[in-house]
C-alpha cells in the first residue's frame, strides 16, 4: 500500500480528504485560467479561443477533425471560434493536399505571438507552483491528473506528449 511520508495511507482517503481535493482542483483551474482570462477579455475571447490556439499551436497542420475530437465540443462551437480566430487574422485554414474536404490549421505571426503570451503567463503559474512543490510532488500530481483521465482522453494526451 502507498504511505505518505507522514504515514497516511493513501488508498484509503476519507470524503472529507476528497473533497478538499476536489475544491483545490476547483480553485487551482481558476488560478490557472486567470491570467489568460484577462489576456482574452480586451479581444472579446474567452476559453475556448484560447484551448483552440493552443492545441493549434501544440500541432500545427491539425485538422478541424482532430480539433473537435481533443476539445470535445460540438461542430458548430468550434466553428464559431475558429471563424472569428481566421477572421481577426490569428489562424489560417488550408485546404487538404490528399482530401480536399479537410482544413488544416496553422496558426499565424499574430496567432503565435498572443499563444506565446498565454503560454508565458500559465508557464509562469505552473513553473512558480512547481519550485514551490518540489520534484517528487510534480510528479505525484501529473500522476494524478494522468489516472483521472478517461482512457480516449489519455490515448490523446499520450499522443500529444509524444509529439514533443
Amino acid at each position: 500500500m502507498a504511505e505518505t511520508p507522514g504515514g497516511e495511507n493513501l488508498l484509503f482517503l476519507t470524503d472529507e480528504q476528497l473533497r478538499k481535493g476536489i475544491e483545490a482542483m476547483f480553485f487551482a483551474y481558476r488560478g490557472f485560467t486567470a491570467d489568460p482570462d484577462r489576456i482574452l477579455e480586451g479581444m472579446n475571447y474567452g476559453r475556448a479561443h484560447h484551448r483552440a490556439i493552443h492545441f493549434i499551436h501544440r500541432s500545427p497542420g491539425t485538422t478541424v477533425s482532430n480539433l473537435l475530437s481533443i476539445l470535445g465540443v460540438t461542430k458548430q462551437s468550434l466553428n464559431r471560434v475558429l471563424r472569428t480566430l481566421i477572421e481577426d487574422g490569428l489562424v489560417r485554414s488550408e485546404k487538404g493536399k490528399v482530401d480536399a474536404r479537410e482544413r488544416h490549421l496553422h496558426l499565424t505571426d499574430k496567432g503565435l505571438m498572443l499563444e506565446r503570451e498565454l503560454s508565458d503567463a500559465q508557464r509562469a503559474r505552473m513553473r512558480a507552483a512547481y519550485r514551490a512543490a518540489g520534484p517528487q510532488a510534480v510528479a505525484g500530481f501529473r500522476q494524478v491528473l494522468e489516472a483521472m483521465m478517461d482512457p480516449e482522453m489519455r490515448r490523446q494526451y499520450n499522443r500529444l506528449k509524444e509529439g514533443g
